[in-house]
């Protein structure tokens, strides 16, 4: 690609909870707050100014029924773009997307490789399917894959029992995760209900996806161990049509499922308050619609937490969490410029003016 131009961007330029500039330049691909010597080609941008969003639960590469080709992952990968999502956490995905690491237009993928669900316990064509005693290689597997994470199923609905239950005994979750930390990756996990959260955090767990399941008893400890939640709200928020569609067969199941979606917000609350690490992810993927993160943040809002810990959740507290840089001298120029203030109104985080990704208006 040819050389790209030099971009002033002018308003205010928010690059941390307490920190604000009026400006920041892009210079070859690049941010820094010192205005070139000399430039050929200037062009300004205006506005309000965050750091590229990062929606940090989705799959690209992924439908209702597994993976799809790679025409379909590139057009969920621009859609998150569009929508100001410039570093993803592939949360799980049956599809190699490694290719999308060398297109210069579309956003940054931090990847869990795929999940590993125990046999019949997940959605049909999503994940390795395995016993516990196979536990500790497929972490070990998708740790060399991955780009620092794995993704357990740490619940799902057991037919058996007709609800959620825990997919893993305890005693093949502790060595599982230490492998995945001697070779330098994270362990997250999906669950919705109550009965997995303590075996997991206690193994050593570093991030639980949804969390609906957070009760008076497990708040404390992932607040004591720095386990962090991603609540996928907007995701969530289809609870009661998944328990209508299932109540004929699994009556338990639908009645849980509506329990925890009614108390979804003062859950997220609670882990807030309680000093839990929260983060903005949509799990855009599967059945539901990329290019959420903006209402995903809306929903953190709506739960209750204060505005500027909603937009970091999504921003620079999410670009940290994730190694990855922000707003900062000679950080990559991945940049979303808006209208007006979304620490004012985080609604505007749905309707990006520019979208600049490594040093490019791209939108």
């Amino acid at each position: 690609m040819s050389e790209s131009p030099v971009l002033r961007v002018r308003g205010r330029v928010l690059t941390g909870r307490e920190e604000a500039r009026d400006e920041l330049w892009v210079v070859g691909g690049r941010v820094t707050f010192t205005p070139p010597a000399a430039a050929r080609e200037v062009v300004d941008v205006e506005g309000w100014v965050l750091p590229g969003l990062v929606d940090a639960h989705c799959h690209v590469g992924l439908d209702a029924h597994g993976a799809v080709d790679d025409a379909t992952s590139e057009k969920q990968a621009r859609t998150e773009r569009d929508a100001g999502a410039l570093l993803l956490r592939d949360a799980g995905s049956a599809a190699d997307t490694r290719w999308i690491d060398d297109r210069e237009d579309l956003p940054r993928l931090v990847r869990a490789g795929r999940h590993i669900a125990r046999t019949r316990r997940y959605i049909r064509n999503y994940a390795h399917e395995i016993e516990p005693d196979d536990l500790v290689a497929y972490v070990a597997r998708e740790a060399r894959r991955g780009d620092g994470w794995v993704k357990l199923v740490g619940d799902w609905i057991d037919r058996d029992a007709g609800d959620l239950t825990p997919c893993w005994p305890r005693e093949a979750l502790a060595p599982a995760i230490a492998e995945a930390h001697r070779l330098g990756a994270r362990v997250t996990a999906h669950c919705f209900a109550e009965d997995s959260l303590r075996d997991l955090v206690e193994a050593g767990i570093d991030c639980i996806e949804h969390a609906t399941g957070l009760t008076e008893e497990t708040l404390p400890l992932f607040a004591e161990r720095g386990v962090a939640i991603v609540p996928t709200l907007v995701n969530i928020a289809t609870f009661p049509d998944l328990a209508a569609g299932g109540e004929a067969k699994f009556p338990r199941w639908a009645d849980h499922m509506r329990r925890l979606h009614g108390r979804r917000y003062a859950t997220v609350r609670a882990a807030h308050d309680a000093g839990i690490p929260v983060y903005a992810g949509t799990d855009a993927g599967g059945s539901l619609a990329h290019g959420l993160v903006g209402q995903e943040v809306g929903e953190l809002v709506a739960a209750g937490l204060p505005v500027a810990d909603a937009v970091s959740a999504a921003a620079w507290g999410a670009r940290e969490w994730l190694g990855r840089p922000g707003l900062e001298e000679g950080a990559p120029a991945d940049l979303v410029v808006y209208e007006t203030d979304p620490l004012a109104d985080v609604r505007v985080l749905t309707a990006p003016r520019r979208i600049v990704l490594r040093g490019r208006i791209v939108g």
